[in-house]
């Protein structure tokens, strides 16, 4: 049962999914959270499923996988074909913080 309220969680509320995952690369919670609410607020769910897609497709044979960078994450957004999604993306880097060291972890 955890795990089916999880991932009805997860769809209802693409923030705390996208915060989680940054989290789990090393992001701060804080900001984590901060990309994920305006990812949610300017992104659509189909531009998000985008998103996610390209960042676990990036992840693919990477030999340093728990490490994801601000540079990265950016990149990984460009991959989407929709130009709005690395636009937002960027936004909300620069918005919550996490391109003031780009050798920092998000």
């Amino acid at each position: 049962m955890g795990i089916g309220l999880a991932s009805l969680a997860a769809c209802v509320n693409p923030s705390a999914r996208i915060a989680t995952s940054l989290e789990g690369y090393g992001f701060q919670p804080a900001q984590s959270q901060c990309v994920g609410d305006r990812l949610e607020a300017n992104l659509s769910l189909g531009q998000l499923q985008q998103l996610g897609r390209a960042a676990r497709a990036s992840r693919d044979g990477d030999t340093t996988p728990g490490r994801l960078t601000a540079s990265d994450f950016v990149r990984v957004s460009g991959q989407v074909k929709d130009p709005k999604v690395p636009f937002e993306v960027a936004k909300a880097a620069a918005a919550c913080g996490i391109l003031t060291d780009p050798a920092s972890p998000l």
